[in-house]
């Protein structure tokens, strides 16, 4: 009884996924930008944007497959790749801005849904698919963000920054802070803090592959695992991007990525277009308090701040690595501090950007442990509070900035603890549905033939 709505689920899903991805394809056919579906073709034969990213979709779905076929897979990617790299170097094809490496990994996870559909039958089968669908949803997941972005620059002419910023004198001003911090850690830290924030991906995908490790031996997938919250929070955090289109103070108070271009360990000295809204600003000088309005902005940037995904996502790697090894908690930890760190210091992010982020995540995790429980009330109570705090925080950053700019010492305490609060709500929540450890028997004492 429970397989049939559970295959039911699994087809509806996948139609739903199907539908969204051509009804984006179309909305960017409408902007003249290439869609998901166009993309991800394209990266069959031509250089893909990412070859790290569909190497994490390969050992995805390899979490599914035997050691043998393990070994077979990886060899046939690099074979492909090895063989796509002579064809491009023989003809003198540029990769340009892709990776000359990746399109084996796409080829490989295709094939195996092949090998599923027409080789296996029954749960050998739907294992394999499930293997496969991860790692496909994790290369489409990327490429519909890439589309949505390009939809929120062609969409929304004007941004909100000035309301974001206005609000963000009640937490200090932090990414003018760690503007300054991040310059002034030169090359060297800002090289770093790049490959943590531009490798996101893989870092999640090596907490997916500790928690799915057991796939192969127990033939099944275990009930909540981190791809399902990764991909939750790319397909639910575009749509906020529309209602909500902020493009950061690096942009709307500097200079850009051109603040950038010569500080990396590899400087770009290209020149670039040196644009910006309002007075140059960041990191040097804070913005005055004035009465916020919208900004009209260049139809190339992406409106992708609120919230800042970036800090969703490096908050689901940090409490899924919690029940791993040592090193693994220490990897969650540094990767979701060196995140907030980037996000801010990059001048990616406001401080508003990063509160919302974090209850929208612990909202995500609540919402899908609950529907795993059951739909548990204590979660729905958990759920429901999450998502009241989330809009709270959006409404209060569109309609009173001004006041909580005015009110800093009321106004930022407050943010901050309906941010702890929700934290609070969710490991009380989540810890009680936590199995209690097994009591360890005490030995028997026996009697000593000394003392009879």
């Amino acid at each position: 009884m429970w397989r049939r709505p559970r295959a039911g689920l699994w087809a509806a899903a996948g139609v739903t996924a199907l539908v969204f991805l051509v009804a984006l394809e179309c909305m960017a056919g409408h902007y003249g930008v290439p869609g998901p579906l166009t993309v991800q073709a394209r990266e069959l034969v031509f250089p893909p944007k990412s070859g790290f990213l569909l190497y994490a979709g390969l050992a995805l779905t390899m979490v599914v497959l035997t050691p043998r076929q393990r070994l077979v897979a990886a060899g046939v990617a690099v074979g492909i790749d090895a063989v796509l790299l002579t064809v491009r170097w023989a003809f003198g094809v540029e990769t340009g801005e892709g990776h000359p490496f990746g399109n084996g990994a796409l080829w490989v996870i295709l094939g195996c849904t092949v090998v599923a559909v027409t080789r296996r039958t029954g749960p050998e089968r739907t294992l394999l698919l499930k293997g496969t669908g991860l790692g496909l949803l994790l290369v489409a997941g990327r490429k519909t963000g890439d589309t949505w972005l390009l939809i929120t620059s062609k969409s929304r002419p004007t941004v909100l920054d000035q309301y974001v910023a206005t609000a963000d004198h009640a937490l200090g001003n932090p990414s003018w802070l760690m503007g300054r911090l991040v310059t002034a850690s030169g090359p060297a830290g800002f090289t770093l803090l790049d490959v943590v924030y531009s490798q996101l991906a893989v870092a999640a995908v090596l907490v997916a592959l500790y928690q799915l490790r057991n796939v192969a031996a127990e033939r099944r997938f275990p009930r909540h695992h981190l791809v399902r919250t990764f991909l939750l929070i790319g397909l639910l955090g575009p749509g906020i991007y529309m209602l909500f289109p902020v493009v950061g103070p690096v942009f709307a108070y500097g200079t850009g990525t051109d603040h950038w271009a010569t500080v990396g360990l590899w400087p770009d000295h290209s020149p670039g277009d040196g644009h910006w809204p309002v007075p140059d600003l960041w990191p040097g000088t804070t913005p005055a308090i004035s009465p916020p309005h919208r900004i009209a902005y260049d139809a190339v940037t992406p409106r992708n701040c609120m919230p800042s995904l970036h800090t969703a996502w490096a908050t689901a790697i940090f409490i899924h690595s919690r029940r791993g090894p040592r090193f693994l908690r220490f990897a969650g930890a540094f990767w979701l501090v060196a995140t907030l760190t980037a996000t801010l210091g990059f001048g990616y992010h406001y401080g508003a950007d990063l509160l919302a982020g974090v209850v929208f995540t612990l909202t995500i995790e609540a919402a899908l442990r609950t529907y795993d429980r059951g739909w548990d009330p204590a979660g729905l109570r958990l759920t429901g509070y999450g998502t009241a705090v989330f809009v709270a925080l959006l409404v209060s950053y569109r309609f009173l900035p001004l006041p909580m700019a005015e009110h800093r010492w009321l106004s930022g305490p407050l943010l901050v603890l309906a941010m702890l609060s929700v934290i609070y709500g969710y490991v009380r929540t989540t810890g009680r549905w936590e199995p209690a450890p097994a009591a360890v028997p005490r030995p028997r004492a026996e009697p000593q033939p000394e003392l009879i």
